[in-house]
């Protein structure tokens, strides 16, 4: 079996590591983690690359921790920052800690026998940490030039708006964390995005000058604790991954639709669909060369796009979601089949016009259907709506009306709330029953 550093190679997930890493990988089992910010109740698609990471260790036998910095995300990491954001209340941050952990269950195994994950909240440590003692044990090991000369820092203090001190502890703090790990769990690997580079390497330093090199090791890479970090993300327009116009979809099922999310992965440009299955999915190499090929010689098949977001979508969603994403799909497409529900079809429609009817209107002998459509503004008269509806122009869930007479009652309504009008090819409508 290859080591997880080669996996991680071929899969294009490695942007730098502290020497000795691969070596360390390859020759024991490791206890490994990544950090996961809590200022939001959810993780989203750009947290799957480290979520990834922690999937391939697992996989390859080493002990994965995902730590939630419930304690760190009071203070706030100032990376990739314009200026200093708003800072959640405790309680805020407990919240956003229990959402995190129900959408990485999916990903990793906290049942395994022999390497468990772990979801670790930093405050368990930080929220009793005093203030002298950690200035005297921790802080004294960084010079100001040290901590100045990074990134993160440096880039901060450019700008007007400047860093606040708490920020500026918040380099201190992570590595502080990586020595807690170090020394409760023998967690000897830090792993995070390629702008987090400074900040793991605080760790990685903060264990050597209090532990000293590894017996037995010698070399370059004789640490006691090494780093991996990941590429930035981005699609090959130059957008970071994750970005668009509506937001970046999440990885919350109550949150982000299995819709939304099968789609945002099943309009992925041919240029970076390979790249995306190599970060995202299980997938082999056999496997992913086989859809590279499709992708060269169909690419109007759109095959490796279709196994990205099922794949996906089949992790966040399981098997029903993904069932309900291609309901969906199929739908929006014309392709026939069941009607999606209630709660898609709002997904699916989102853009298209709506209006509202009284369900009253809709009990005993329902309603016109060519006074439906003229009161949702899809024509300008009652001469029109019956002209149309006689020359089959109108949909009602998908089934075409030929007959002006027909009426509409509450149990043509999708789970009694909703009709899906469409005009010719693609002019839809929702009208919503309400109270």
């Amino acid at each position: 079996m290859t080591s997880v550093f080669d996996e991680f190679t071929w899969r294009g997930m490695v942007y730098d590591a502290t020497p000795g890493a691969a070596a360390a990988l390859a020759r024991e089992k490791v206890t490994a983690y990544n950090g996961f910010d809590p200022s939001a109740k959810s993780l989203h698609v750009g947290n799957l690359v480290p979520i990834m990471g922690l999937v391939h260790l697992q996989r390859h036998g080493h002990s994965p921790i995902a730590i939630v910095g419930g304690g760190t995300g009071v203070v706030g990491d100032p990376g990739g920052r314009e200026a200093e954001r708003a800072l959640l209340s405790r309680e805020q941050i407990e919240e956003n800690v229990e959402g995190i952990r129900a959408q990485l269950e999916p990903f990793l195994d906290f049942r395994a026998k022999a390497n468990p994950a772990r979801l670790i909240d930093n405050a368990n440590w930080l929220g009793e940490v005093r203030l002298l003692d950690f200035l005297r044990d921790t802080g004294k090991h960084f010079t100001l030039n040290y901590m100045l000369a990074k990134e993160s820092v440096r880039s901060r203090l450019d700008r007007e708006a400047g860093m606040s001190f708490a920020e500026f502890s918040y380099m201190l703090l992570q590595a502080y964390d990586f020595l807690v790990l170090y020394e409760r769990y023998g967690c000897t690997f830090q792993m995070g995005g390629s702008d987090q580079w400074g900040n793991i390497l605080a760790g990685v330093d903060l264990i050597r000058r209090l532990h000293g090199p590894p017996p037995g090791v010698e070399g370059e890479g004789a640490s006691r604790a090494h780093a991996v970090v990941y590429p930035l993300i981005t699609a090959a327009s130059g957008e970071k991954f994750g970005k668009s116009v509506g937001g970046a979809p999440t990885l919350d099922p109550e949150d982000t639709s299995p819709y939304r999310l099968y789609q945002f992965f099943l309009n992925t440009e041919d240029r970076d669909v390979v790249s995306y299955l190599k970060l995202f999915t299980l997938l082999d190499r056999e496997q992913i060369g086989g859809l590279e090929r499709a992708v060269a010689e169909e690419p109007a098949g759109r095959e490796a796009q279709r196994r990205l977001a099922e794949d996906v979508t089949r992790r966040v969603h399981g098997e029903e979601g993904l069932s309900r994403a291609k309901r969906a799909t199929e739908f929006l497409f014309g392709r026939g089949g069941a009607l999606p529900s209630a709660d898609d079809l709002e997904d699916i429609l989102a853009d298209a016009p709506s209006s509202e009817m009284p369900r009253l209107l809709f009990t005993g002998g329902g309603v016109a259907l060519t006074a439906v459509i003229s009161d949702a503004g899809m024509c300008s008269s009652a001469g029109e709506a019956r002209r149309l509806v006689t020359q089959g122009g109108i949909y009602l869930n998908e089934v075409r009306v030929d007959d002006p007479r027909r009426k509409v009652g509450v149990a043509d309504a999708v789970e009694g709330r909703l009709l899906v009008l469409r005009r010719g090819a693609k002019s839809y409508h929702l009208v919503r029953l309400v109270e």
